[in-house]
This record gives structure tokens, C-alpha cells and sequence, in this order.
């Protein structure tokens, strides 16, 4: 694909979500719980970012997908500055509905569904030649299921290597099916982002394509 050119009102738009981006970033970095969960929490942060501008002149992304990257930014961002099991919000989610653990990493997971969805849809339609449907579908969704997978292997990973510097990474709160429980969240938000943005994100996609 030939690169596209943006509106001026996409460039703020992006210029925009960078800088918050790198606000929430900065934020969540000071006086940070366990500096240690942080790195590991906001590592995907930098790499991502680090992708976006390397790639952005040559293969802009809809603008649908770049606020969800971003939104996705700060939930890892929040989750990285008190670790996942101690967000505040999360007590107060858990109280009001009588919860007997911090959900928030569950929303955590969630959005590692949800927003690579929409990724690996993009990308999928852009540069592959695979069209809307049933196997698009079926593929970004094995995608979605793959990448929470290796996700899970990393935090395995990364306890065998550190050992109880990586309890708060984890985040399990004791939950023997809390694995389990993360690739479901995943899969749940690969669904529900198909299901309920599709038509959103294909407008936005003709827009791009058209400007090439």
C-alpha cells in the first residue's frame, strides 16, 4: 500500500494522542508502587509507541485504532503505577459489587483483546488478502487468543527468572485459574470489538485507503 496522506485534523488528532500518551506515561512512572512492575508493565508501551512513529508516514493508522492504542496505553500505564491488584478504582469496583478481588486486571486483559483486535483487523485488511468475513473473523480472533497466550508464557517467564520480584506482575491474587481467567478476558474483548466496531473501523479504513 503507497503512503496515505492525513487530513490536517488526523494529525492533531494523532499529534494529540501521542502527547497524552506520553502525559499518562510520565505520570504513572513517578512514585510508581514497585518499580520493577512498572518497566515490566509499561515495556509494551515503548515498543509500541516506538512502532507507531517508525511506521507512521508510510502506514498511518485509522484513527479508530490509534485512540483505542492509546486508551490501551493508559490502562497498562494506571495498572503499571500501583500494580494491577492495588488500582483504587478496582477496590471501589470490587466493593460496589461485592467482588472478593481487584478486577481490574481483568479489564487489563480485556483490553489485550479488544484493542489488538482491531489491530490485527487492520492489518489483515490492508495487507493481506484476506477480505470481511467469517475467516477474517475466525483469524483476528486466533490472533487475539495467540498473543494473550504468549502473554501469559512471558509472565511465566518472567517468575521463574525473578521469583517473588515478579509476585505483583503476576497479579493472580491467589487465584489458581487466573491464566484461564486472562485468556477468556482476552477473547471476550476480540469478540465483542469485531462485533460491535467493525462497520465503525471499515469507514475509517475506505477513508485511509481513498487518500493513498
Amino acid at each position: 500500500m503507497s503512503p496515505t496522506s492525513l487530513t490536517p485534523f488526523d494529525t492533531r488528532a494523532r499529534y494529540a494522542l501521542l502527547a497524552f500518551v506520553g502525559l499518562v506515561l510520565v505520570w504513572s512512572g513517578v512514585g510508581a508502587k514497585d518499580p520493577f512492575t512498572w518497566v515490566l508493565e509499561v515495556v509494551p508501551v515503548f515498543v509500541g509507541v516506538a512502532l507507531v512513529l517508525a511506521r507512521h508516514r508510510a502506514y498511518p493508522l485509522t484513527l479508530l485504532l490509534s485512540t483505542l492504542l492509546a486508551l490501551h496505553a493508559a490502562v497498562l500505564c494506571v495498572g503499571g503505577h500501583w500494580t494491577y491488584a492495588e488500582v483504587p478504582a478496582g477496590f471501589w469496583v470490587r466493593d460496589a459489587l461485592h467482588l472478593t478481588r481487584n478486577p481490574y486486571d481483568r479489564l487489563g486483559h480485556l483490553m489485550q483483546g479488544f484493542v489488538p483486535a482491531l489491530l490485527a483487523r487492520e492489518i489483515f485488511l490492508r495487507s493481506s488478502p484476506l477480505r470481511r468475513g467469517g475467516w477474517l473473523f475466525l483469524c483476528v480472533t486466533s490472533v487475539c487468543l495467540a498473543f494473550s497466550a504468549c502473554y501469559e508464557l512471558i509472565e511465566w517467564w518472567t517468575a521463574l527468572s525473578t521469583g517473588e520480584a515478579a509476585e505483583a506482575f503476576l497479579g493472580t491474587q491467589g487465584d489458581p485459574w487466573d491464566t484461564q481467567w486472562d485468556m477468556f478476558c482476552a477473547l471476550l474483548g476480540a469478540l465483542t470489538a469485531q462485533l460491535t466496531l467493525a462497520r465503525w473501523h471499515d469507514r475509517q479504513l475506505r477513508a485511509l485507503v481513498a487518500r493513498a
